[in-house]
């Protein structure tokens, strides 16, 4: 089943693309392998200046699917999973993400590893690792940091807590705030602002800001791994997943 599907965005020279994987958009190996063969293949067309990339349903992105029967790679391996996440680093062109809806775990990954975010009231953004007993992953321990600070950062990593778009904005999370039946559009506004400018200047500018960046990401995905292999042994991990099953808070013993 294909998730990422490509469709007319109405503006010249933008490419905009869909997450479909109902009923919450959840991330998995062959969801970012999709994802990521996709962008690279725009990365060699001339037509495609920028990217949006949006999703269907009310959820953004929820987060990692570890458990799905459809993906044994993700179950098995949750490695894997963030090989594929780390390739999005290394594309080259600029992309806008329109965050509708809740951006969760893996899902704030994904929204943080592109350029901007255009989002609303209604969005929900958490790193909730530490609250389902394990260390954070997808890069998110540099390119959280990267974005807003190292102790907004620390604030958000370590409680899990949930934020909405307007506390996003202003944290410098995402860069623009929108009703919600108006994400899609802004963000498709602001990939055609950008599509208007020079294309190999606004690549070559990308690439040097993010000099380093996909490296950077991915030395610290690797000790990411390490740690979470750790933690997924651990009865604290098993409660807090159980926890969020049965929507409780956790109880953690500390092993």
């Amino acid at each position: 089943m294909n998730t990422i599907a490509v469709l007319e965005s109405g503006q010249p020279q933008v490419v905009l693309l869909e997450l479909r994987h109902p009923p919450y958009n959840h991330v998995n190996v062959p969801v970012l392998r999709e994802l990521a063969d996709t962008l690279e293949l725009l990365d060699a067309d001339a037509d495609c200046r920028c990217v949006v990339l949006a999703a269907e349903g009310r959820v953004f992105c929820a987060g990692a699917d570890f458990h799905s029967d459809e993906d044994t790679d993700t179950a098995r391996d949750p490695g894997a999973l963030y090989e594929q996440a780390m390739r999005l680093f290394r594309t080259t062109k600029p992309i806008v993400a329109a965050v509708h809806g809740a951006a969760i775990g893996a899902g704030l990954g994904l929204a943080v590893a592109v350029d901007f975010r255009v989002t609303c009231v209604e969005a929900r953004f958490s790193a909730n690792f530490n609250r389902l007993g394990f260390h954070p992953g997808f890069g998110l321990s540099v390119t959280l940091p990267h974005l807003i600070g190292a102790q907004a950062s620390s604030m958000l990593l370590y409680t899990g807590r949930r934020i909405g778009g307007e506390e996003a904005v202003r944290l410098g999370l995402a860069d623009i705030l929108a009703p919600v039946d108006e994400v899609r559009t802004r963000a498709l506004a602001l990939a055609a602002e950008i599509a208007a400018s020079a294309p190999l200047a606004v690549q070559a500018t990308r690439a040097t800001l993010r000099r380093g960046l996909a490296d950077e990401v991915t030395a610290a995905n690797r000790h990411e791994r390490e740690v979470q292999r750790v933690h997924f042994a651990t009865a604290d991990f098993k409660e807090g997943v159980q926890a969020m099953a049965e929507r409780r808070a956790p109880r953690f013993l500390g092993h």
